[in-house]
């Protein structure tokens, strides 16, 4: 039979392109060398082809395996999780494996890193490759051997005949060629019952070097030759800038640039202390023309939910309203959930280089080739002429600052060229500029029957955007927005990220409204993007229902569910924290509260039970533990799903004890860690996750299932222990009826 192998060259541009960008990489010398690999373009081929097996996996002549992704790698563990199921399907140890991630210049387009998808497209994706790849080698060898596919087993890469014992490994049939082969979607998948490597806890190499200390981040960047910089922003949206002193900065030696386009301004120096000399003496002496911020904080939620708006139905159900309206008892809340940040630890950070008529940018964006196609249009450059490279950012899960910084990085390296320009934005410019979750507010109206069974439940939810992250339109960067000739701003569209999980899994009639409102603050996705805040309402209100009726809060929702994964995962973690004594007798100083979802109502399953201990003299209470139960399908790393789960209470808990943005009419005044306080690790709870492992079910996405459901436990342990029903974001002390 044929080979089926690409033997063609590349084209000379594109050698170009990776000649250029793999010398720049000779300085890259504090990333670990898997990432180096991954940069420096030593796997090159033409653009790929999705519908091609090269495109996913490479093999080379050694028998080592690289596997290809457009996602990037946030601290999800996915780069682990991706190798795992290349290496699991073609029968290769994990030792033999490297991954490229999200790379412009080598990788396919997968758009960006959200919604807990990646493990779903592009692991699917990943394993039909690699199945594809292991039926042509396996008929290679066979050919070879002079045996049939039937009488071969595969042991580390090396194709071993059964009858004549006769071996020869994947690089010796492939000498040194690519499989050139199509991913048909045919090539038998491997039997899960014989995963050696799916579904253990394979060691993250990503934790170890961030655990040591090892350069990792796009922070992290140091190029020979590289200039600093640092942006002036506006005090505030919108504002622009009279006037500029005509002098350097005094006392800065070093100074290198000072670039003003409109309102669009930079300080560029040799080193990194001279660009914050330098912007510190800019901000006492510019001249701003400044808007006022309107409406103002503690008029939002009013303003917003009056504004004569048009509403989108995102179910519409008569049948719901009849069965409300004439119900035996009828209740109605309201939630409010405010702005809210990403908080990364590390300001956004990116480094750019235009040399050789080609610009390459490292940036810790979410979307390589949407930020591409963005800084073309802010550029006018063909996307040809630009290269994207993502490196991981130092904390992020959503639109944070990285695309701009990758803007303002891109910007200053066309006035430098040859030298690469490292933009680090600074504390206040991340906690001020980057794009928050959007405030909402949530109306919910229930009935119940006589005897307490759920009839209906009707949701009203008033939301700005979710989705602002660049995909083709310079205005979507700040930087785009402040230059003489600006560009235009036109928030998504994508109204689903503001109703995502409002319409409730339970078995009853259901209606749904959406109010797109736009708010004074920027907005874009932050992690579960509305989902957080509707299962808070949802949970909250199956509560308050549960009550209602008289009956326990997690027989309430087991009652009103038919979906049995759904409802494994709420007697899962009821047994396991014997939520029948524990709930039984009120205790004095402790709480306890439960809730479930299942992300996006198509991807993991989560329940949760929250403890909180009460302390009435002191009025305040600590969140004590958080026990979660989570199905995610077929587990690919155990260990990996249960960081995620586990990452994703506590940042829920840190949302939902603390974390509001706070402005005026003046501006953003979370300026920093003092007037944005996140969860301190002493307050941290004890954590538990349990795992229900489906491996004859798809995996689905997990990395942001437990946020909402561990803000409502939360909420309705406080019930539980006080009779408070707080159903304002944050849960402050303050907001506890202490007269219980």
């Amino acid at each position: 039979m044929p080979i089926p192998v690409n033997n063609t060259p590349t084209n000379e541009s594109r050698r170009r392109f990776l000649r250029h960008t793999g010398q720049l990489l000779i300085g890259f010398h504090l990333l670990p060398a898997s990432l180096r690999l991954a940069q420096a373009g030593e796997t090159i081929s033409p653009m790929p082809d999705e519908g091609n097996i090269n495109t996913w996996l490479r093999l080379d002549a050694e028998g080592n395996l690289t596997v290809l992704t457009g996602k990037t790698e946030l601290g999800q563990g996915i780069k682990t999780a991706l190798m795992q199921i290349a290496a699991e399907e073609l029968d290769i140890s994990m030792q033999k494996v490297n991954i490229i991630i999200a790379d412009t210049a080598q990788t396919a387009d997968e758009r960006y890193t959200a919604g807990s998808a990646s493990i779903t497209a592009s692991g699917s994706a990943i394993r039909s490759a690699a199945a594809e790849a292991r039926k042509i080698l396996l008929e290679l060898a066979a050919a070879q051997l002079h045996t049939t596919v039937q009488q071969l087993a595969v042991k580390d890469g090396v194709v071993t005949a059964l009858n004549t014992k006769e071996a020869i490994s994947y690089g010796a049939l492939l000498k040194g060629r690519s499989i050139e082969g199509k991913v048909t979607e045919k090539a038998p998948l491997k039997d899960p019952a014989k995963y050696t490597i799916v579904g253990t806890a394979w060691p993250r190499d990503d934790i170890k070097a961030m655990a040591t200390a090892q350069p990792v981040y796009v922070q992290d960047i140091r190029m020979p030759g590289m200039v600093h910089a640092r942006i002036l922003r506006p005090p505030v949206y919108g504002a622009k800038l009279s006037s500029l002193p005509n002098d350097d900065p005094a006392g800065v030696t070093g100074l290198l640039k000072i670039f003003r386009n409109g309102s669009f301004v930079a300080v560029v120096t040799s080193e990194e202390y001279q660009a914050i000399k330098a912007l510190k003496y800019l901000r006492e002496k510019a001249i701003w023309q400044k808007p006022v911020l309107s409406p103002a904080q503690d008029k939002l939620f009013d303003q917003v939910t009056a504004l004569p708006l048009k509403g989108e139905e995102v179910a519409k159900n008569e049948a719901a309203e009849a069965a409300i309206a004439g119900a035996a008892a009828k209740v109605e809340a309201v939630y409010k959930r405010p702005y809210q940040m990403h908080g990364s630890i590390g300001p956004s950070c990116a480094v750019a280089l235009w040399k050789e008529d080609l610009l390459t940018v490292w940036s810790h964006s979410q979307g390589a080739f949407p930020l591409r196609s963005t800084l073309a249009d802010l550029l006018h450059l063909p996307e040809s002429k630009i290269r994207v490279i993502a490196v991981p950012g130092s904390g992020c899960y959503g639109h944070n600052g990285a695309d701009d910084a990758g803007a303002d990085a891109a910007l200053l390296a066309m006035e430098l060229p040859g030298r690469p320009v490292r933009v680090q934005w600074m504390r206040e410019d991340e906690h001020c500029w980057e794009p928050y979750g959007s405030a909402m507010v949530m109306k919910l109206t229930g009935g119940l029957d006589a005897s307490g069974q759920l009839l209906a439940i009707d949701t009203t939810l008033w939301s700005d955007t979710h989705v602002a992250r660049p995909g083709g339109k310079a205005g979507h960067f700040l930087a785009g927005r402040d230059l003489a000739t600006p560009f235009t701003f036109t928030p998504g569209g994508y109204s689903g990220g503001s109703y995502r999980n409002a319409l409730p899994l339970y078995d009853t009639l259901r209606k749904v409204t959406l109010f797109n409102y736009k708010g004074p603050l920027r907005t874009s996705a932050l992690r579960s993007l509305g989902a957080y805040a509707n299962i808070f309402a949802l949970e909250s209100f199956m509560d308050e229902l549960a009550i209602r009726a008289g009956k326990d809060p997690a027989a309430f929702r087991l009652q009103n569910l038919k979906d049995e994964r759904a409802k494994a995962v709420i007697q899962k973690v009821m047994d396991i924290t014997q939520w029948e004594k524990r709930t039984g007798a009120k205790a004095a100083s402790v709480g306890w509260g439960i809730a479930f979802a299942q992300y996006k109502n198509d991807a993991a399953y989560f329940a949760v039970v929250a403890e909180v201990a009460i302390d009435k003299t002191a009025k305040q209470y600590r969140v004590k533990s958080l026990t979660g139960v989570i199905d995610a399908g077929q587990v690919i790393n155990i260990d990996g799903l249960k960081n995620q789960t586990e990452g994703g209470m506590i940042q829920s808990t840190s949302w939902t004890l603390l974390e509001q943005v706070q402005y005026n009419e003046k501006g953003i005044l979370s300026r920093g860690w003092d007037s944005y306080p996140i969860l301190r690790f002493q307050a941290v709870p004890s954590i538990a996750v349990e795992v229900i492992n489906r491996p004859g079910s798809p995996p689905v996405g997990a990395g942001e299932a437990a946020q909402g459901p561990t803000a409502a436990a939360i909420a309705n342990a406080i019930y539980q222990a006080t009779g408070s029903r707080l159903r304002e974001l944050p849960l402050k002390p303050d907001k506890i009826n202490w007269q219980y």
